[in-house]
């Protein structure tokens, strides 16, 4: 299996795909793709773009693939794309589409009188439950920061020791695009990187309501039941999709026999159990046995990193005054921080141009342009520090500097004043403050603007700047 023969290698895949897929896919899809190399298993192809590449990794034409160089090359084979960007560059990525950890089997009775599982064929001895993570959410794909360092740092207390640790539930709560579910799977995979044989299972609320809605109309609730105390680690994605009576029941009864016999859950939800509506008391009484961590929007300092990770991930790197620009400007969730690296790559790839400020520019007034009028502190701390001529680190720094104080308490006012974020997230977000500070400086603000000319005209400028309409 040398580097000699690679290119009779893909012609007999490309023979055995012809033979399986419609001739249009197999004329789209897999006939212009170009062998480079194959050596210890790994098998490295050229496609055309990095659009294509994304979509040969969709099913199901990456399962058709897998299947045929698994067949004709063996099961230890691995996929390598090189991508051709510009004319002298290329990129290089290694096949994602992993398959993540395995649960064992479980053993099941037979016997008709016995418990059975809803999932399961009469007659069928085991049965394995497939955990649902994926492999790119790992802890170190996960960007720290203070906007998360939290419930991070719960999470991997939680993987060391699933059932057995202060945080039973742990419940991560925050926006949508914020990482909830990359931190709830991060924890799953750690779990089973250090446990093997523990039972993971990551669902989503709405696959949970679906499993029980069915269960009731087959008569199958015990066998439902059964099947959810096998687990050993429970990841619930989106609990505040538990609007019904039923489903709350029955996860009431599935909650406690796990909590009872030590087993993990882990809650994720777009808000804090004290903000979930329409649920019974008694099940928001256990939601607050444990830990609720929120995952706030990332501040300047987090989105930097997560700019250079995720530009690395892609196979590029952006310039320092690119990444600045790009930390300074788009102030969302971490998907809305994604979307901008790959709205980048793909005007420098489709355009043929190399990734400057000025594109950055282009690309971002675009994004920015689109978002929500609805203020954050982001953008209320953005505008201060432009006010100001100060930087995003300076403002959050532990300085006393003078200036720099004032400019971090008429941020805090502002936010307290202009949108609806708690004390508590108004301090984690401005250097880890806590309430009583945030207090003492809108205090101090408020206080001031009856005294002091200049400081009225400052919080004026900002207020007419931040809510030209009001």
């Amino acid at each position: 299996m040398g580097e000699s023969n690679y290119i009779k290698v893909w012609e007999e895949c490309l023979r055995i795909i012809k033979n399986n897929v419609p001739e249009a896919v197999y004329s789209k899809w897999f006939k212009p793709i170009i062998p480079v190399s194959l050596k210890d298993f790994t098998l490295t192809i050229e496609v055309p773009s990095d659009a294509y590449m994304r979509k040969l990794e969709e099913e199901p034409l990456i399962d058709i693939l897998k299947k045929t160089l698994k067949r004709v090359i063996g099961e230890k084979v691995k996929l390598m794309y090189n991508v051709r960007v510009l004319s002298n560059s290329v990129l290089k990525y290694e096949h994602q589409t992993l398959e993540g950890p395995q649960n064992k089997d479980i053993n099941i009775p037979i016997d008709d009188k016995e418990k059975m599982n809803p999932f399961v064929i009469p007659g069928i001895q085991k049965l394995n439950i497939k955990p649902g993570l994926n492999p790119k959410y790992s802890f170190e794909n996960f960007i720290e920061g203070n906007c998360n360092r939290l419930a991070r740092s719960a999470g991997e207390t939680v993987a060391q020791a699933p059932g057995h640790n202060p945080f039973n539930p742990l419940f991560i709560h925050g926006g949508s695009g914020l990482g909830k579910t990359h931190l709830s799977q991060a924890i799953g995979l750690r779990v089973k990187e250090l446990n093997p044989d523990k039972i993971v299972l990551y669902v989503s609320a709405n696959v949970f309501k679906t499993q029980y809605q069915n269960a009731v109309v087959g008569n199958m609730i015990t066998d439902f039941l059964h099947f959810y105390q096998q687990i050993d680690v429970l990841i619930l994605d989106d609990v505040q999709e538990f609007t019904s009576k039923g489903t709350q029941n029955v996860f009431f009864h599935i909650f406690n026999v796990l909590h009872q016999e030590g087993k993990q859950l882990i809650l994720t939800s777009d808000c804090a159990p004290s903000s979930l509506q329409g649920f019974e008391p008694r099940l928001l009484q256990r939601f607050r046995w444990g830990l609720s961590a929120e995952l706030l929007q990332p501040d300047y300092s987090t989105r930097v990193k997560i700019f250079k990770a995720k530009s690395a991930n892609e196979g590029i790197e952006l310039p320092d005054d690119v990444v600045e620009y790009l930390a300074n400007k788009v102030t969302g969730s971490v998907r809305e921080l994604e979307g901008t690296i790959l709205t980048l790559m793909a005007h420098s790839t489709y355009n043929k141009e190399s990734i400057t400020i000025e594109l950055a520019k282009r690309v971002t007034k675009q994004i920015v342009n689109v978002e929500s009028c609805e203020l954050t502190l982001e953008k209320i701390k953005t505008a201060v520090c432009e006010y100001f001529k100060i930087t995003p680190d300076m403002i959050v720094s532990k300085t006393r500097k003078r200036e720099i104080v004032q400019a971090r308490q008429i941020t805090m006012y502002l936010v307290r004043n202009l949108t609806k974020t708690s004390l508590a997230s108004i301090g984690s977000q401005m250097g880890g403050k806590d309430h009583a500070t945030v207090l003492h400086a809108c205090s101090t603000v408020s206080d001031l603007m009856d005294t002091d000319r200049n400081i009225r005209g400052y919080v004026a400028d900002l207020e007419r700047q931040l809510k030209p309409n009001k």
